[in-house]
């Protein structure tokens, strides 16, 4: 699903200052202070970094992983899942039925679901919801996962201004009657991810207009949502706090009384702040301390299994990569095992595919290798022997001091093997996903994490009509292989198809995989009901804090 936001420098000493400031204040005069971790394992409040500032908490809109935990405390699914297994289990849906097509599903609410205002929550605002991510309007990136919906692409793309013709329909306010397109055995699955999860439209509107961006509505106050924790205070650059809500149905098992979100520019400082007692959990842990870390057994280090990608998105509408030569020939000269064994420690892999070989039932292509006399071939034959007339190529990331390695190390591979002139550029995560969306970059580096268990969460990307393509690549051909694979009901014919799409993509090669990541941080031993997931999601509703004995 989502875009991992990547630590890297200046900020998060601002917010390390100011948690040292509050910790201070809360204490004043104490000869032995008591840490955050401390305070916090005894009043229930849990402390986490989440990456980069937050861009807006709107489930319709954010992008990154870090938003993505703060929607996952603020708003609540429609079907929630068992984190061992991410088998679906119920949420704001109390029970659903599945018709035999595998095409229609019934939804029946919950009666005491409840918006934070303590209004009821409806199967019509569900349907509201739905219409404003899909409204042309909002511009959301994450538009076409609804259209999964009979009849929301054709609205999405303006065909028509009647939501009437999209199958989600309120039968009464607790049972909702969604129509897919076609089988999707993951459906449940991916009702778990952000752009799902029902927003209270009326109070959108309350505030401005819903179904534009910038609407300040999900401002301390002003927000309105359905999940297990409330929004008390978003200080830009310091914190986000959220509140175990009065009004969540099961709010007797909410066992967390607060989270406090820190937004990381600076893995080192928020090792430090780990160290130092300020933190329950990290978000990454900088790469020079994996290793002892391993070698000393600590039992705060993490290393969980993900579903996540790095790569390289190349804008084709950029000169030289409109020539697919010269794609492929940068392609063949990534060396993976050196940056996934010598580089980055932590057990990652490297990725010469875009979708990472843990999905049960799919076997992805042998993808792209590490051929270094076939780039300087196919550069020869574009007319660049040896790099001769090639502009200088940029390679945009966001401050972080693993995608600033991966960038050096991939920018001395290309002027050795290729002879090409390689610079490196790195902006705010802001800035660099502005670029994204407005094709202003050559070549970006990025990430994509699994927002199902399904291979089409990482190839549908690459669709035309994807709104997290910005690429500028389009084929018909892929598009007719993943609208065919889309009508198989067989498994292994449909992963067979869906193969041969992977294949096209990356011979095109308007991205570049990279290595396939792991989540190495760490996780003070005071938490508890801790369970990581492959896709990254957290739920925080049943997670508690002991004091260390």
């Amino acid at each position: 699903m989502h875009e991992k936001q990547t630590n890297g420098l200046p900020v998060f000493g601002v917010f390390f200052c100011a948690i040292l400031c509050l910790f201070v204040a809360i204490n004043p005069g104490c000869k032995k202070r008591e840490s955050l971790v401390e305070q916090g394992n005894r009043e229930g409040i849990f402390h986490i970094s989440i990456g980069s500032e937050p861009s807006d908490l709107d489930p319709h809109t954010v992008t990154g992983l870090g938003e993505a935990k703060l929607v996952q405390a603020l708003f609540d699914p429609l079907v929630s899942f068992e984190p061992g297994t991410l088998a679906p289990v119920p949420a704001l849906a109390a029970s659903w039925e599945i018709s035999s097509d595998g095409m229609t599903y019934t939804f029946h609410l919950r009666p005491d679901a409840k918006w934070s205002d303590g209004s009821a929550l409806t199967a019509q605002d569900c349907v509201e919801s739905w219409k404003r991510i899909l409204t042309p309007t909002l511009a959301a990136d994450y538009a076409y996962f609804l259209y999964l919906i009979r009849g929301a692409e054709a609205f999405h793309r303006g065909q028509t201004t009647d939501f009437s013709t999209v199958a989600a329909v309120a039968r009464d306010p607790h049972t909702l009657v969604v129509t897919l397109t076609h089988p999707a055995p993951y459906f449940l699955q991916a009702l778990l991810n952000s752009c799902w999860r029902p927003v209270n439209v009326r109070a959108i509107a309350a505030v401005g207009d819903p179904y534009h961006r910038g609407t300040p509505w999900t401002r301390p106050g002003k927000l309105v949502s359905s999940g297990a924790f409330v929004l008390k205070e978003w200080t830009t650059q310091q914190r986000v706090v959220v509140e175990k809500s009065p009004t969540y149905y099961d709010r007797d098992r909410v066992r967390l009384n607060a989270i406090h979100f820190y937004p990381t520019d600076s893995i080192d400082a928020e090792e430090r702040a780990f160290r130092s007692g300020q933190l329950h959990a990290t978000y990454a842990l900088p790469l020079s301390k994996v290793l002892p870390a391993q070698r000393d057994h600590n039992p705060a280090l993490r290393i969980d299994l993900n579903m996540e990608t790095y790569f390289f998105r190349l804008n084709v509408r950029k000169a030289p990569l409109g020539d697919a030569r010269v794609r492929r020939a940068l392609a063949l000269a990534v060396d993976r095992d050196t940056i996934a064994n010598k580089i980055l420690p932590g057990g990652r892999r490297p990725a010469p595919t875009f979708v990472p070989p843990l999905l049960k039932g799919y076997t992805p292509p042998a993808g792209q290798r590490y051929d270094p006399a076939a780039a300087r071939q196919l550069l020869a034959e574009a007319g660049h022997t040896n790099g001769a007339g090639l502009p200088p190529i940029e390679i945009l990331y966001n401050n972080s001091e693993i995608l600033r390695l991966v960038a050096e190390a991939i920018q001395q591979m290309w002027h050795r093997d290729l002879g090409i002139d390689v610079r490196l550029v790195n902006q705010e995560y802001k800035s660099v996903f502005a670029s994204r969306r407005n094709g202003d970059y050559q070549v970006l580096l990025g990430s994509w994490t699994a927002d199902y268990l399904d291979a089409t969460t990482f190839l549908d990307l690459w669709r035309s009509d994807s709104g997290n393509n910005h690429t500028g690549w389009s084929d018909p051909a892929y598009d007719a292989l993943s609208n065919r694979a889309n009508t198989l009901a067989d498994p292994a014919a449909r992963a067979a198809v869906l193969a041969e799409a992977e294949t096209l993509v990356l011979e095109s090669a308007p991205i570049i995989p990279i290595y396939f990541n792991t989540h190495v941080y760490y996780l003070s031993p005071s938490v508890k009901g801790w369970e990581p997931t492959p896709t990254d999601h957290s739920d925080f509703r049943y997670v508690w804090l002991e004091a260390a004995k």
